[in-house]
């Protein structure tokens, strides 16, 4: 009887330690991962994507939302820390940070008490350092996100209330800021 249990229990951690093992494992391994899937629309950091309309029947490889209005852009921070500086309406919006395995780093939203003018720096922990010592001189109320690694993605959101307005919600992200800080 106690033989029968300690088997059990051996096989069920053992069938825990592989589940856990295979979790962990397979996004790295994945082919087409986000990072694949950014670097094809996006090849060079510093730069903005718009995605224009999408339908339903599109080919959708970021699964966004055909009723919302997106601008994405990749940073590279070993260049210096990143900035995203845009003026967008007053309707709903929401910017997320992403690492470059596609985990939410920082995500926000307009109804958070930010208003119209999204002011975001990006730092990695270097730079957070270098900031906490006053060595990086940045503008007063620049909301600091700190990214654990070197390349993120920043997508910003916005939800035209109708589709009349949906042109010049686009034309607000084509003026979405993406850029490197010089320190």
């Amino acid at each position: 009887m106690t033989r029968s249990l300690l088997y059990a229990l051996g096989g069920l951690l053992l069938g825990l330690l592989i589940h856990l093992v295979v979790i962990l494992t397979l996004p790295a391994l994945a082919q087409d991962g986000v990072a694949a899937r950014v670097d094809t629309v996006l090849p060079d950091a510093n730069r903005t994507v718009l995605f224009g309309d999408l339908h339903t029947d599109d080919a959708n490889p970021f699964r966004l939302d055909p009723d919302l209005t997106y601008a994405l852009c990749k940073l590279n921070l070993k260049q210096g820390p990143g900035e995203v500086v845009a003026t967008l309406p007053t309707s709903f919006w929401s910017v997320a940070v992403y690492g470059r395995d596609g985990t939410v780093i920082y995500s926000t939203t307009n109804r958070d008490g930010i208003g119209q003018s999204l002011d975001m720096g990006i730092f990695d922990p270097g730079q957070t350092r270098l900031l906490a010592e006053q060595k990086i001189d940045i503008n007063a109320g620049l909301l600091i996100v700190e990214a654990p690694s070197d390349e993120v993605f920043v997508l910003v959101r916005l939800a035209p209330p109708q589709a009349a307005v949906r042109a010049r919600y686009q034309a607000d992200l084509a003026r979405l800021n993406c850029h490197n800080i010089k320190i």
